[in-house]
């Protein structure tokens, strides 16, 4: 199959009820662009019914097939649906890759009596040592599934705290007091705040051996009900790494050895990725956190900014292996928490130095292919429409990936305004010269070697007109618009 190419297939604001539908008719569309992959919503209950994007994770279970919290579909669709877009995806030889939530569940059942610590919401190891009676949101018995797929009953000692108690009424960070951890939070968790176990809702206890073992047989579930070529783990900062170690190498003996996996490790600091990869075995790929915000750097600052530093600090500069490359996710659009976006001029160049170089797995992020119109109520309280423009040649540079990223890499790193790179290609594959400038019309000379004496190249995007000629050493002259990216192949290959 060719080199790999993700898509995540949703953004936080999609349209209710669609998505499944919409995913099959695009299958065809995005097996020719040269798309490899799909990354689909968390296909489960959510605690807001159709309300829920999928991260106020209710029942794993329940695949828009029960009638609980208000409503039989998913945000997304009905099971049914779910079931033709996977297969839809299959049919056109696209991998599918599930989200996973595992950190926290929300929208208990019933409420419970329990005993709770008081925890410093801004430093987590600060436990009170006295512990109270209150009354916790954290029996989960899914009634309207009746026991269907799994009769597993959560309760407090499946989590190690809450974020709400009552009798008192009170928002914070409560330990549970149970038989796990002695009291205290996971370990193998990101240091944030001390301790970044806790997230919200209901946090779940990974030590708590049913737990391990239900959310392993869910794994195995999973894969009978539709097909199951990887996993995207969210929240892994507030997941013990022993657990992911444990439960991707279980899927891959129970599903599949070949199983694509990238965790949500959002976190800019690469000796902490490097911890956390070691810790999990290098097992999986995780988000490049820090690229993307270089990206958006980069494209706040212009020609000021100097290209040639753009993949210092990054994963993929590091541990290019390890690394899935993006532009923009769910969680960095306008209007959300990690609000990272990159200005509209600068995703075109963005997205070539993800697809078109060597290492890392890029991800297209569904906006940026398709568009997308939202409005949601910002801090202020005031509500804010946003609209994102697709880039309108992310088409063409996806298909620039399978067709001309082939073979070794020289970089043209030389001015700080304009870089570039070579794909020397292969005996059974073109090459390309990709150009980008943050400032004016820029050019550059690649050297291609006697073999492409006398060839002549053309912008692939149609951004630089006319035709580049290589001299009778292979030496080739490019160029390319300001603050503009223009992907030169052979005539004979384009």
């Amino acid at each position: 199959m060719a080199q790999r190419t993700l898509i995540q297939f949703f953004h936080w604001y999609f349209p209710e009820g669609t998505l499944w539908d919409d995913a099959a008719r695009a299958a065809e569309g995005l097996a020719r662009m040269g798309v490899t992959d799909v990354w689909l919503p968390p296909a489960y209950k959510g605690a807001s019914g159709t309300q829920s994007v999928g991260y106020d994770t209710y029942d794993l279970f329940d695949l828009g097939e029960f009638d609980q919290k208000g409503t039989v579909p998913t945000k997304y669709g009905t099971r049914a649906a779910l079931e033709a877009a996977c297969a839809a995806l299959r049919e056109h030889g696209l991998r599918v890759i599930h989200d996973v939530v595992f950190d926290h569940k929300m929208g208990a059942d019933e409420t419970e009596r329990v005993q709770v610590r008081r925890t410093n919401p801004d430093n987590r190891t600060e436990i009170e040592d006295e512990a109270f009676d209150a009354t916790t949101y954290t029996r989960f018995t899914f009634p309207g599934r009746a026991g269907a797929h799994s009769r597993f009953v959560w309760d407090h000692k499946c989590f190690s705290g809450v974020d709400r108690i009552e009798d008192p009424g009170e928002d914070g960070v409560f330990r549970l007091v149970n038989q796990y951890g002695d009291g205290e939070w996971n370990e193998e968790v990101d240091e944030e705040l001390g301790n970044f176990d806790f997230l919200m809702g209901a946090d779940v206890e990974f030590r708590n051996r049913a737990v391990y073992e239900e959310l392993k047989f869910w794994g195995r579930w999973l894969a009978e009900q539709v097909p199951v070529d990887g996993f995207r783990l969210d929240a892994a900062k507030h997941i013990p790494a022993w657990f992911f170690r444990d439960w991707v190498g279980h899927c891959r003996e129970s599903i599949s050895p070949d199983l694509f996996v990238v965790a949500e490790y959002w976190q800019p600091d690469l000796a902490a990725l490097q911890t956390y990869l070691d810790r999990v075995d290098h097992q999986l790929t995780l988000f490049d956190a820090a690229l993307v915000h270089r990206f958006c750097d980069a494209a706040r600052a212009g020609a000021d900014y100097d290209l040639r530093t753009i993949f210092d600090g990054t994963l993929v500069q590091s541990l290019p292996d390890h690394a899935v490359t993006l532009v923009a996710n769910h969680d960095t659009q306008p209007l959300q928490a990690l609000e990272a976006p990159v200005e509209d001029w600068f995703k075109p160049l963005a997205y070539a130095l993800i697809l078109l170089r060597e290492g890392g797995v890029p991800c297209l992020f569904h906006p940026d292919l398709y568009g997308a119109t939202y409005a949601d109520t910002g801090g202020d309280g005031e509500t804010h429409e946003v609209t994102l423009a697709p880039v309108a040649c992310l088409d063409r540079l996806t298909q620039a990936r399978q067709r001309f990223a082939h073979g070794a890499q020289t970089d043209l790193f030389d001015s700080p305004t304009c870089i570039g790179f070579i794909r020397h290609g292969t005996a059974e594959a073109p090459g390309c010269v990709v150009i980008l400038s943050n400032a004016g019309e820029a050019t550059l000379t690649a050297e291609l070697g006697p073999d492409h004496a006398g060839a002549t190249f053309v912008d692939w995007l149609g951004h630089a007109q006319g035709e580049c000629v290589a001299d009778d050493e292979g030496r080739l002259p490019v160029r390319c618009a300001g603050g503009s990216v223009s992907v030169w192949v052979r005539q004979d290959a384009a």
